[in-house]
C-alpha cells in the first residue's frame, strides 16, 4: 500500500499565503481607482438628493416625491453597499462569482430609475427651493450613474456578452474529496 507521502506532496499541503492587513484594496480586479472615485461621487449625490427631499415638509403631489424618495434612499444603500464589498475583501466571502456584470446591471438599473424618478418629480413638484435642489442633485446622480456606466462600459466591455463573462474571482478552491493513494476506492 502506498503512503501519503507520494500523494501529498510539498505543493499540495504548503501553508496558505498570508492574509493582507489591507481592507481596502482599490484598484482591484473589480473596481479601479477612476470607478472607485465615480461610485463614492454616485453615494454622496444619492444622499444628498434624500436628505434634502426628506426635509421637504409638505406637498401637493405627494406620488412623484414618494417615488423620489424611493430611488434615491435605494440607490444610496446599495451603492454604498456595493462600494464597501468591491473595495474590500469582502467580496471574495458572498457566493457571487461574476461581480462584473452584477455591478454593471445595478448601475444600469439605477442610472434609469434615477433619470425617471428625477424627471418625474421635476415636472410635479411645488417649486420650493428644497425640492428643486433635490431634483437638481437628483440629476446630477443621474449623470454620475450615467458616467459610470459608460467608463465601464469602454474598459471593461458589456460584461453580460457570452464568453465576455469571466468570474472575478480566480482562486483555485479546495478539492472537496481526498486523493486515494492506490487509485481504488
Amino acid at each position: 500500500m502506498a503512503t501519503t507521502d507520494t500523494v501529498y506532496n510539498t505543493t499540495t499541503t504548503t501553508a496558505q499565503e498570508p492574509k493582507s492587513r489591507r481592507w481596502l484594496i482599490v484598484p482591484s480586479e473589480n473596481l479601479e481607482k477612476i470607478r472607485f472615485v465615480i461610485k463614492v461621487i454616485e453615494v454622496l449625490l444619492s444622499f444628498v438628493a434624500f436628505v434634502m427631499e426628506e426635509v421637504v415638509s409638505n406637498c401637493l403631489q405627494c406620488g412623484p416625491l414618494y417615488f423620489f424618495e424611493f430611488v434615491s434612499c435605494t440607490a444610496f444603500l446599495f451603492t454604498l453597499l456595493l462600494l464597501i464589498l468591491l473595495a474590500t475583501t469582502l467580496h471574495q466571502r458572498v457566493g457571487i462569482d461574476s461581480w462584473p456584470t452584477l455591478d454593471f446591471g445595478y448601475t444600469v438599473a439605477m442610472a434609469f430609475l434615477f433619470l425617471i424618478a428625477s424627471t418625474v418629480f421635476a415636472t410635479d413638484n411645488g417649486k420650493t427651493s428644497l425640492e428643486q435642489g433635490a431634483v437638481a442633485f437628483g440629476f446630477l446622480a443621474t449623470v454620475a450613474f450615467f458616467v459610470d456606466l459608460i467608463y465601464f462600459w469602454k474598459i471593461r466591455g458589456f460584461p453580460c456578452r457570452k464568453g465576455n463573462n469571466q468570474p472575478a474571482d480566480q482562486t483555485p478552491r479546495p478539492e472537496a474529496e481526498k486523493l486515494n493513494s492506490n487509485g481504488t476506492d
